[in-house]
């Protein structure tokens, strides 16, 4: 190959890879305008907001990049009906320094570096409530439940999250009636 065709064909790929660069972030601030009109109520009452997989994905890597880039990596979120799996690499210790909580000697012995972390939820919602179970969580391949699944629960999720309801009703806030959770999509409906 002459170094001009060389030339041309770096080009090009420095062209695609730039467009795909622009293509992710415009997929991603298309999430956030989304969610920022619910978030404001600027949704008309009765109208149905769709947030497509790929956006939602996108929109989570970049919340999370923002705050927790050091502990949390490869997060992503698979959708299916009224279910919802996300997956990620966490670094335990380092999330609760990023929280602000460091974690007392032994747990940060025990949990240590890196681990793969799948957690497995079912969603209901209607009449302006949800409720959101866990149907499993497994860290390292290992199944947690039980007080494990409490210490979790109590560390990891409420100190930055502290009104997650898990397991039990709770109200759906800026007019949405119901979430519509399919395998492509997130559908927010929006109360009459």
């Amino acid at each position: 190959m002459a170094s001009n065709e060389i030339g041309m064909m770096r080009a090009a790929l420095a062209t695609f890879a730039a467009a795909c660069s622009l293509l992710a972030g415009a997929v991603a601030d298309s999430a956030q305008r989304k969610i920022d009109l619910i978030q404001h109520d600027g949704a008309p009452r009765g109208s149905v907001i769709v947030i497509g997989k790929d956006e939602l994905n996108l929109y989570v890597r970049n919340q999370i990049a923002g705050t927790f880039r050091q502990s949390i990596r490869g997060a992503r979120l698979d959708l299916g009906y009224s279910r919802a799996t996300g997956s990620a690499y966490v670094d335990f210790p380092k999330l609760r320094q990023a929280m602000g909580k460091p974690m007392g000697w032994l747990m940060s012995w025990l949990l240590a570096g890196e681990r793969r972390v799948e957690v497995e939820a079912h969603i209901r919602s209607g009449a302006g409530r949800a409720v959101v179970d866990l149907d499993r969580v497994e860290v390292s391949g290992l199944s947690i439940s039980g007080g494990a699944l409490d210490y979790f629960i109590r560390n990891f999720v409420l100190p930055y999250y502290p009104d997650a309801a898990i397991g039990r009703p709770f109200r759906l806030a800026h007019n949405v009636e119901r979430l519509e959770v399919r395998p492509t999509e997130v559908r927010v409906v929006v109360a009459k």
